[in-house]
């Protein structure tokens, strides 16, 4: 499997209730002492008009945005397939989101 890099979207396996959806990667490549996991933020199309809902353009998703109060941290074997990538603004305004939310 190709390790995620930060800004790549991938089809996750984020479980049986959240299901499979497409998430950026946030968080760097682990080392090799360190876990192999990685940190994302969710997209969703199922809106609900929170502030933490950043919309973000992406020819290869379906209209909606990227849930930046859902952050999730899976092992990357639940990565299932690389989608894309965001581009450097496209990850600032998500990282925006995200600094919002955990007030940084």
């Amino acid at each position: 499997m190709k390790a995620p890099h930060r800004g790549e979207v991938w089809l996750v396996d984020l479980g049986l209730a959240a299901k499979v959806r497409p998430a950026p990667v946030l968080s760097i490549l682990p080392g090799e002492k360190e876990r192999s996991l990685a940190t994302l933020v969710p997209h969703t199309t199922s809106l609900r008009g929170s502030q933490y809902e950043v919309p973000v353009k992406v020819p290869f998703l379906r209209p909606g945005a990227f849930d930046t109060q859902g952050l999730v941290t899976v092992p990357i074997t639940r990565l299932v397939r690389l989608l894309g990538s965001l581009s450097p603004e496209q990850m600032k305004t998500v990282e925006s989101g995200v600094r919002a939310w955990l007030g940084l």
